[in-house]
């Protein structure tokens, strides 16, 4: 079909003329209201959700009868939010992990950042990051930074669960997505772990949990920070709920996945609450009014995406006004 002219561009006789004709051109009336590039505070685009760790767990241990890692790069389930498909939130995604006795999972780098908080391990479960073997227990977080070297493997006796947190969906958004397995496919230990920045281990955060609970002037959580940030695009963090006392509404521009790490609780979470326990995943998406409740204790795993909402200076708290 032959484009219009601009002569037929000038003879519209009308508006249906004009926008039949601004069609077949790849243009778009920008007056439109059909077409709104604006609106006056964020869209809900993804929904509060938790996922039931033991759910999770009962299927990897089936996936670990069904599928070894020849067949799978990585055994994992991934965390898709219920309104939309592949991602947990807009620059998150979530998925649970498992490895099993004897087992290796190949080293590779690429350019999403990701971390992983361990839920259930033995002594023997590691990865290995740049050539440095991180032992991997209940509790602890490790970074494997953009276009870090890294693998796993597990020398113990029980299967190794823990949960992934990456920020693909935000690397797709941009594009800049590069991947390369290791050329010897399974990276080598070359140094031994020595307070490695890549390795948040939970005894040293129940210290400063303790430490910062016993500085607190009350309050119903106590929050640390793990780096500072950890990673180029996602900021970590460890929450311990006090007993009893919900923690203050919070609205906020970010992304928040939440891990349990300890305990039991629920979230209330733009109007919907939900219940969780040790080993739950539970997601915030930005702009959604919550907060955090447990009768007895908790300690719940924050990652979110407020560097990046702080960097491009678009972080809001619920008033609307910059929270720089």
């Amino acid at each position: 079909m032959t484009s219009p002219s601009p002569q037929q561009f000038a003879q519209s006789g009308s508006l249906d003329e004009l926008y039949g004709k601004l069609g077949q051109v790849m243009m778009v009336p920008g007056w439109a209201k059909t077409a709104p590039s604006l609106w006056p505070e964020p869209k809900k685009t993804f929904s509060a959700h938790r996922w039931d760790y033991a759910q999770a767990k009962g299927a990897l241990d089936a996936a670990g009868r069904l599928i070894n890692t020849e067949l799978a790069e990585r055994r994992n389930l991934i965390l898709q939010n219920p309104a939309t498909g592949y991602a947990t939130s807009r620059t998150i995604v979530a998925a649970y992990q498992m490895i099993m006795p004897g087992e290796k999972a190949r080293s590779h780098r690429h350019t999403p950042n990701a971390l992983r908080l361990i839920i259930d391990a033995e002594p023997g479960a590691y990865t290995i990051v740049n050539g440095e073997k991180l032992s991997m227990m209940p509790g602890d977080v490790v970074l494997t930074p953009n276009w870090c070297w890294h693998g796993h493997g597990n020398e113990g006796r029980a299967c190794a669960y823990w949960l992934d947190v990456l920020d693909v969906p935000l690397v797709q958004l941009l594009d800049p997505m590069f991947f390369e397995p290791h050329p010897d496919e399974f990276e080598t230990e070359i140094k031994v772990a020595n307070n490695s920045p890549m390795h948040f281990a939970w005894a040293d955060t129940q210290r400063r949990l303790a430490e910062a609970d016993a500085a607190s002037s009350g309050g119903a959580a106590v929050e640390i920070a793990l780096g500072d940030p950890a990673l180029d695009t996602m900021a970590l963090s460890m929450i311990k709920l006090k007993p009893g006392n919900a923690t203050p509404a919070r609205k906020v521009m970010a992304n928040n996945v939440f891990g349990v790490v300890q305990g039991e609780g629920a979230t209330t979470a733009d109007g919907e609450t939900f219940q969780w326990r040790r080993g739950d995943v539970f997601v915030v998406p930005s702009w959604q009014e919550h907060t955090h409740h447990s009768a007895e204790g908790a300690v719940l795993f924050r990652a979110t995406d407020e560097p990046v909402m702080t960097k491009l200076g678009f972080l809001r708290e619920g008033n609307g006004k910059s929270a720089q």
